[in-house]
């Protein structure tokens, strides 16, 4: 089996007027992915996706990363991650066995679209086999508990909106620090009480403060917070500051969750010796694909640090978390978004198994769902930004 082409198509979803709301990020207009396509010469074809901006996205595929790729077997999928991350240096670094990445393959857009590209690889290979991608990965389980992640709404409103999450089956659920009615410690704490009140004392509570706050003020929310029996405090403050969220971390019983902007096991290394984190949260369209997600697996589980992979965007990407939680044994939970994202839950023919508050594998082989017919119609390419301020 060898790839013949590859190929990137830009996707976005805009957000109607009248479902579109402001957060610490802005008015979300929009989401953006990029659908990547590896074709081989025995008729398989690998779907994958990744984030970051699509025409750059697509160009980085397809003239870049895709010359690399053709006539590769998709089988020698861990050559095919290490000649995309290693670039012209990827013979010498094989022969050594020392990575040599390029500068531009490190992080960035470039790992975005390498990404991408590795979710289609392990999809084909996995359909080649005949099985589902998580057991061609290594399966741990064909079921995990998920998490209701949302919470924008401001004040005492936070106890519908939580409630109804726990009200689908989730035991578990996930709000914004910073509502529709902006931040304080004194909001948040408000919000926050009524959340409790809606899901009740039974099921898990989270916060993410999506790296928005100073390190002083993320203690003092964190001390506020305590009282409310939070499963965790997600990325507190920036990613960049992996001393300062070690900071948080001291200062608090809360857990500390972070890790969906870290590019490659090398930034989950660093937050690990900084002690910043109790909880990694790696996202397959930006951390490597699951290649190198199954390489954080293991490193995070080697420091008894739990899993729960960040899972946003496109409907493929989602498919690719649920193999991550799948095959990941120290993956305790996963991300299932409530917020409005056509692409992710209107893209395949298929529907996700989530009942009861659990996520279910799927059993057909590959990443296990198709497009449908209409998908790249309905989600063709709009420019602008994803946010507005």
């Amino acid at each position: 089996m060898k790839i013949i082409r590859v190929r990137a198509i830009p996707m976005s979803d805009p957000v109607p007027p009248e479902r579109r709301h402001r957060t610490d990020l802005g008015t979300k207009m929009k989401s953006d992915a990029t659908l990547i396509l590896v074709e081989t010469d025995n008729g398989l074809t690998g779907m994958g996706a990744a984030l970051g901006t699509p025409p750059v996205i697509a160009a980085i595929v397809e003239h870049e990363l895709a010359p690399e790729l053709i006539g590769e077997d998709p089988m020698f999928s861990e050559r095919i991650f290490e000649k995309m991350y290693n670039g012209s240096r990827a013979k010498p670094a094989l022969d050594r066995g020392v990575p040599q990445a390029e500068t531009s393959r490190r992080s960035g857009m470039v790992m975005e679209a390498i990404s991408g590209v590795d979710i289609a690889i392990w999809d084909v290979k996995a359909k080649a086999l005949g099985i589902p991608v998580y057991q061609a990965l290594g399966a741990v389980r064909d079921k995990v508990r998920g998490y209701a992640s949302g919470g924008w709404a401001p004040g005492n409103e936070a106890e519908a909106e939580l409630g109804g999450y726990a009200a689908k089956g989730f035991t578990a659920a996930k709000m914004r620090v910073v509502g529709r009615d902006g931040f304080s410690i004194e909001n948040c704490v408000r919000r926050v009480e009524a959340a409790r009140r809606g899901v009740g004392p039974n099921v898990e509570l989270m916060v993410d403060a999506h790296a928005s706050l100073e390190t002083p003020v993320a203690i003092r929310l964190a001390k506020a917070l305590e009282p409310y029996n939070i499963a965790w405090f997600e990325e507190p403050v920036s990613p960049d500051n992996h001393a300062g969220m070690a900071e948080v971390r001291a200062s608090t019983r809360i857990p500390i969750a972070s890790g969906e902007r870290e590019f490659s096991r090398y930034g989950f290394r660093s937050m690990i010796e900084h002690k910043s984190i109790d909880i990694a949260q790696p996202d397959v369209a930006r951390a490597g694909g699951l290649t190198e997600i199954r390489r954080i697996a293991a490193l995070t589980a080697a420091h008894d640090l739990r899993l729960a992979p960040h899972a946003w965007g496109a409907g493929v990407l989602f498919a690719a978390s649920i193999h991550v939680a799948m095959s990941a044994a120290n993956c305790h939970i996963l991300e299932v978004s409530q917020g409005y994202m056509p692409m992710m839950n209107e893209l395949f023919n298929e529907p996700y198994d989530i009942r009861d508050g659990y996520v279910h594998a799927p059993d057909r082989p590959g990443l296990g769902f198709t497009l449908r017919k209409d998908a790249l119609e309905r989600f063709k390419y709009v420019e602008g930004p994803e946010f507005a301020f």
